[in-house]
């Protein structure tokens, strides 16, 4: 619906033209709606955003998304049809007994290769390598303790101070539980290679529990 009024809004203009006296100053010309469509050269693709301008009458448009343009013209006007990326190419009006015309338009890639740009900050090779030997990081001290702390003797003497983690604790845990199941109805074993063991022994030495008036009562 929006085409529809764009184009009936340009023929109106155009019939303006037309019928106004300035149409026919030079007796011969007459306002021609120049309509169509630009195209890509290699692939027939419509080409939206193409400029489509007359310098003598200082006027233009624009193709649409679907590559389509309408514009008032003089027989004898010579159009210019520019886009990024498309060579520049020119149209010349024809001369023709009609109010409207229609074209299709094939336009070309413009492919433009520029030469290599080798950038070297320094003038020599040698300036070069001693500017980057040189060089100071801003976090090179956080570098440097980061390497000593992964040394690997700092790291052997760590594991070996690191006392037994969550999981470790887990096996003692269930190996304590299984025994006492085992022990439930029989007489308790004795657990020397066992440090909880000999740390709860040492706590009943502390306490008093093994005196032996204590067990005489």
């Amino acid at each position: 619906m929006t085409k529809r009024i764009i184009y009936l809004s340009l023929f109106i203009y155009t019939l303006t033209l037309y019928l106004s006296p300035k149409a026919y100053s030079q007796g011969e010309q007459r306002l021609v709606l120049l309509s169509g469509v630009i195209v890509d050269g290699a692939n027939a693709d419509p080409v939206p955003g193409v400029h489509v301008y007359i310098p003598m009458a200082g006027r233009g448009t624009t193709t649409t998304a679907e590559g389509f343009f309408a514009l008032p013209a003089l027989a004898g006007d010579s159009i210019i049809i520019s886009a990024i990326g498309y060579k520049k190419q020119y149209y010349i009006m024809p001369y023709k007994n009609t109010t409207s015309f229609s074209v299709v338009i094939e336009i070309k890639e413009d492919t433009t290769l520029l030469p290599i740009v080798e950038i070297f900050p320094y003038p020599t090779e040698e300036l070069f390598k001693e500017a980057v030997l040189a060089l100071q990081l801003p976090d090179e001290e956080k570098v440097q303790r980061l390497r000593e702390n992964l040394e690997r003797q700092f790291m052997f003497r760590a594991a070996v101070n690191v006392g037994m983690d969550g999981a470790m604790n887990y096996r003692t845990y269930m190996n304590q539980q299984y025994a006492r199941m085992g022990n439930q109805n029989m007489y308790p074993t004795l657990s020397l290679l066992n440090p909880f063991a000999w740390a709860e022994f040492f706590r009943s030495v502390k306490r008093g529990d093994l005196k032996k008036d204590k067990w005489k009562k």
